[in-house]
């Protein structure tokens, strides 16, 4: 017993050095960063940037991996399922960690067990805009219009159970109107349908949404935020006339669980460095994304508030996934 104790302790004396020479080396190749949306939406635009700025700072390249479907779910399960080890890290949202727990009946992941969470990085309100074959200009307006035509008006989404289309069924109920929801694989290919006029609106994320609008491919009424946005404060908040209304989205940055703890500060670190950056900060601005509370604390403090906040919207919808 004495021996096979020493023979323990030894190989525990090589190998603790060896994993503490790994972490410091890390990272040594290419990192796998996971989008859970596919090309073109704005967790997808927001996420690229995160991802190209952590490869400036460590010298490595970040590979964005688009794993979409599901409303984020395909993509956060195979975060969920990585490898502790650094090298894979990905995009955790409102829509993972706030909405799903509720939303799925069994949803294949636990936000609260498979997860590292290391930082937010991105906060946002949505921005309802409309094709512009729609008539109406304001909230008003289109509260109107949508009680005088009931089921004959679209709104699109990412996908059911994110951010995008929680806006639309909180907007239905505290409007008291009736409109369809048309569920995407990604805010990308919805919004493509959107300036198609295949759908009269959605309640989008900025960074892609925005751009249209300025283009005046779509109109845009309204933000989904408590009160006006500090970048878009030339759009009302919906709350200024359907009070109470409020729907926000972000963005985090997390690893599978059991992610050590220099790698966790390390991108702690590299976050605040990022996001400081003047070239960042005015990017973030044009896209009207702000910088949230930032740091693993602040996370993990959040989404399990994020979670107990969207559950009564989510039953009151009815939405459910089986």
């Amino acid at each position: 017993m004495r021996r096979r104790g020493l023979i323990a302790s030894t190989v525990s004396l090589i190998v603790a050095p060896a994993i503490v020479r790994a972490q410091a080396a890390w990272p040594n190749r290419q990192v796998r960063f996971i989008v859970p949306f596919p090309p073109g939406g704005g967790t997808d635009t927001i996420g690229r940037i995160i991802a190209d700025q952590l490869g400036k700072t460590f010298g490595q390249t970040f590979v964005v991996d688009n794993r979409g479907g599901a409303g984020g779910t395909v993509g956060t399960v195979e975060l969920a399922r990585a490898a502790p080890d650094g090298y894979t890290v990905g995009m955790i949202t409102v829509g993972s960690h706030g909405i799903h727990p509720t939303l799925y009946a069994k949803l294949a992941y636990d936000p609260y067990k498979d997860f590292t969470p290391i930082s937010m990085f991105a906060s946002l309100p949505n921005l309802l805009a409309l094709h512009p074959s729609v008539p109406a200009k304001t909230v008003a307006e289109l509260i109107d219009l949508l009680k005088k035509n009931p089921g004959k008006y679209t709104f699109c989404s990412s996908g059911a159970g994110t951010s995008l289309h929680l806006s639309g069924e909180l907007f239905k109920q505290m409007a008291g109107v009736d409109m369809l929801h048309v569920p995407y694989k990604g805010g990308g290919p919805a919004l493509i349908d959107l300036v198609a006029g295949q759908v009269h609106m959605i309640f989008g994320n900025a960074p892609s949404t925005w751009p249209l609008v300025k283009d005046g491919k779509l109109r845009g009424i309204a933000v989904t935020s408590p009160e006006r946005s500090r970048i878009m404060p030339e759009f009302p908040a919906i709350a200024e006339t359907v009070p109470g209304f409020a729907a926000t989205s972000w963005y985090g940055l997390a690893g599978p669980a059991g992610l050590p703890q220099p790698i966790v500060e390390r991108f702690e670190a590299a976050l605040r460095e990022i996001l400081a950056k003047p070239e960042v900060t005015k990017r973030y601005a044009e896209l009207g994304t702000d910088i949230p509370p930032l740091g693993k604390a602040y996370l993990d403090k959040f989404y399990p508030e994020e979670i107990a906040r969207w559950a009564p919207v989510v039953r009151a919808s009815g939405a459910r996934v089986e």
